[in-house]
C-alpha cells in the first residue's frame, strides 16, 4: 500500500497510508495547471491515476514507483468518446474506477469572449464547449460506469468563483462567467438525480490562480493590486494551484462520503470582499456600523 510521510511535533518524519491509497481516478484537464498540481498531490496521497491532457507532463521528480500508478493520454475533452476511453483504461490497468476529477476548461478571450454585447456567436458557443460540454461528457461517462458496475462513485467537477461573483471591470468575460455558472447548476442537478446510487458530485470554486490561464493576470500590475485586496488571505495574493490540493484530495476521499452537491470555494476570500482599500481597524473601535 502507498505511504504518505508526515511529521510529528518534534519534526519526526514517519509513514502513513495515504488518504486515496487504492483508489483509482481519472484527471480530465490533469496535465497542466491545477489538473496536474492535483495529479501529484494525488500521486503523494497513493492514487493509481489516468489523467488527460492535450500538453505532455513536466519533466519533474516523482515519487519512485509513479510509473507504475500514473498514465497520460493526450487527447482533446472536447472530442466524444475521450472521457469514456479514459475511465475503460483506468478500469482495465488498475481493476477499478473509484473518482473523476474534471478540470478542463479555460478563457475564451481567443475567440472573443468579453461583455455580452461584444461576443460573437462562435466565441459564446467555444467557450461553453470548453468549459462545460467537456463536463457534460465526462461527467456522463462517469456515472454510466458508476451506473453499470454498480458501485458507489465521486465526481469533483472546477468551476470559477467568477460563476456568482463577478467583476466586470477587470474579469468582464460574460461567456466565461456563464458557463461556470451552468456547471454548479449541472454539478447540483447531477448529485440530486444520483445521491440515492450514493454517487457524490461536488464542485471547487477557486480564485485568481496563477496557472498558464491566467499570464494576463500575472503580469497587469492593476490586476496585482486588485487582487491584494479581493484575495486578502495570506498578505493578498493570486492563489497557487497547490492551495486547492487538500480540498481535491478531501473531495475524492473516503473523508467526504456525506458530502454532495456542494460548491466548495477556495479563494482567499474573493467571494467575501468587496476590494475597497482597507482602512484599518483598532482593537478599541471593531469596525464601523453600517449606515441604514
Amino acid at each position: 500500500m502507498p505511504m504518505a510521510t508526515s511529521h510529528d511535533a518534534t519534526g519526526t518524519s514517519y509513514e502513513r497510508p495515504g488518504a486515496l491509497s487504492g483508489r483509482c481516478l481519472v484527471i480530465i484537464g490533469g496535465t497542466r495547471g491545477l489538473g496536474w498540481s492535483a495529479a501529484q498531490a494525488c500521486l503523494r496521497e497513493g492514487a493509481r491515476l489516468v489523467v488527460v491532457g492535450l500538453d505532455p507532463i513536466p519533466e519533474v521528480p516523482q515519487p519512485k514507483d509513479v510509473h507504475d500508478r500514473l498514465e497520460v493520454i493526450l487527447a482533446d475533452a472536447r472530442d466524444a468518446g475521450v472521457a469514456d476511453h479514459a475511465i475503460e483504461r483506468c478500469a482495465q490497468r488498475y481493476g477499478q474506477f473509484d473518482a473523476l476529477y474534471h478540470v478542463a476548461g479555460g478563457s475564451g478571450r481567443a475567440w472573443g469572449d468579453g461583455p455580452l454585447h461584444t461576443i460573437p456567436l462562435e466565441g459564446w458557443q467555444q467557450t461553453f464547449e470548453l468549459n462545460l460540454t467537456t463536463a457534460f461528457l465526462s461527467n456522463g461517462a462517469a456515472i454510466r460506469w458508476f451506473l453499470r458496475e454498480n458501485q458507489p462513485g465521486c465526481i469533483l467537477n472546477c468551476g470559477s468563483v467568477l460563476a456568482n461573483s463577478p467583476s466586470p471591470n477587470l474579469f468582464g468575460t460574460a461567456a466565461y462567467a456563464t458557463a461556470k455558472s451552468a456547471l454548479v447548476g449541472l454539478t447540483q442537478a447531477t448529485a440530486a438525480t444520483y445521491a440515492p446510487h450514493n454517487i457524490r458530485v461536488n464542485l471547487l470554486a477557486p480564485g485568481l490562480t496563477a496557472t498558464p490561464m491566467s499570464l494576463r493576470a500575472q503580469s497587469n500590475p492593476v490586476i496585482q493590486e486588485f487582487i491584494s485586496r479581493k484575495q486578502p488571505l495570506d498578505g493578498g495574493r493570486m492563489a497557487r494551484p497547490d492551495d486547492l490540493d487538500a480540498a481535491v484530495i478531501w473531495l475524492l476521499s473516503e473523508g467526504s462520503r456525506f458530502v454532495t452537491g456542494q460548491v466548495i470555494a477556495v479563494d482567499g476570500g474573493w467571494s467575501v470582499s468587496d476590494a475597497v482599500p482597507s482602512q484599518g481597524l483598532s482593537p478599541q473601535s471593531g469596525s464601523a456600523p453600517l449606515a441604514s
